[in-house]
């Protein structure tokens, strides 16, 4: 287990080096623009060259690439350069306004699904076409045009619900819970789209397996069955899902948070990225790498613990 930890983490670091260094070499075809865009409206030809080499931009691509991974090694993700905000501190800032969204809507995610998804394969008629037709809707409705009908509904004709801003949760909790509300759900319907379907399908192919038709013979209750060991056995592949969701949650942040205002990691990636804030680009990638890598590593560990046969050694 201490070999294959060791060896996923030697491998995200090799992929952190390799994506980081191809998106540096993105961002260099627009150092120039990168450079006029901060110094603003007085950017001549003349003070783009001191602010380019200032920047440190005036340099060999890999010479600066390299030198920027020297000093990340270090712990010094550098500065903005629009606003000179430490790169570490503007990212985990936000990051708390985009992980409280997700959470909120992962969590209720899981709790719906897992119900709908277990009384479908449990006892299928009306419940699994219920679940059924709750997926495809999930699949097929745009989340984008979901949000706009919440709006729609819930912001301007009921007036229930704000439709931008967001209140932080030790400010004031009720009003943190309705900033997030429509976004949430919007998360929640894809969500529960995802996750119902995989669930439903794990859980039918538990119940039609072996061990199941012994242990009812064997007089054990069907709750006992279907949630003890069933649900358990069937937890691996929905906890892979669950780990996708969360990256494709977290990926609609972008959309979701540009939508409703929120000042969470979404939207300052995007702000970051129409600037060409390169410290901000940059030490948001290596970001959203390690998360990616951490999350599958952790989804793996939880796996095997708990279905033996899907331990690696």
């Amino acid at each position: 287990m201490v070999t294959y930890i060791a060896r996923r983490l030697a491998t995200g670091l090799v992929l952190a080096v390799l994506v980081t260094l191809i998106t540096f070499l993105l961002l260099s075809t627009s150092f120039d623009r990168v450079t006029a865009a901060v110094l603003g409206p007085a950017a001549t030809p003349e003070l783009i060259g001191p602010m380019k080499a200032r920047l440190g931009l005036d340099r060999p691509v890999l010479v600066q690439y390299f030198d920027w991974l020297g000093h990340v090694v270090r712990g010094d993700f550098g500065t903005s350069y629009f606003t000179s905000e430490d790169v570490v501190h503007a990212v985990t800032g936000r990051l708390g306004v985009t992980l409280s969204i997700i959470l909120v809507a992962l969590l209720i995610s899981v709790v719906v699904s897992v119900a709908l998804g277990v009384l479908s394969a449990v006892r299928g008629g009306v419940a699994d076409r219920v679940a059924q037709g709750l997926s495809l809707t999930g699949h097929l409705v745009p989340g984008l045009l979901i949000a706009i009908g919440l709006v729609f509904l819930l912001a301007i004709n009921l007036k229930l619900l704000p439709a931008t801003g967001y209140t932080p949760f030790a400010e004031n909790p009720g009003q943190w819970a309705a900033t997030i509300a429509i976004p949430v759900i919007v998360l929640v319907v894809n969500g529960i789209a995802n996750m119902t379907a995989q669930i439903r399908g794990s859980m039918i192919d538990e119940l039609r397996k072996d061990y199941v038709r012994t242990l009812r013979s064997r007089g054990i209750p069907t709750r006992s069955v279907v949630y003890r060991h069933a649900l358990r056995n069937a937890a691996g592949p929905a906890l892979t899902v669950l780990s996708l969701e969360f990256l494709q949650m977290f990926g609609a942040a972008l959309i979701i948070e540009n939508v409703f205002a929120l000042p969470g990691f979404g939207s300052y990636a995007f702000n970051a990225s129409l600037q060409g804030d390169v410290p901000i680009i940059m030490g948001i990638t290596l970001f959203s790498i390690l998360l990616v890598v951490s999350l599958n590593l952790v989804a793996d560990l939880v796996n095997g613990w708990l279905n033996p046969k899907a331990r690696v050694h």
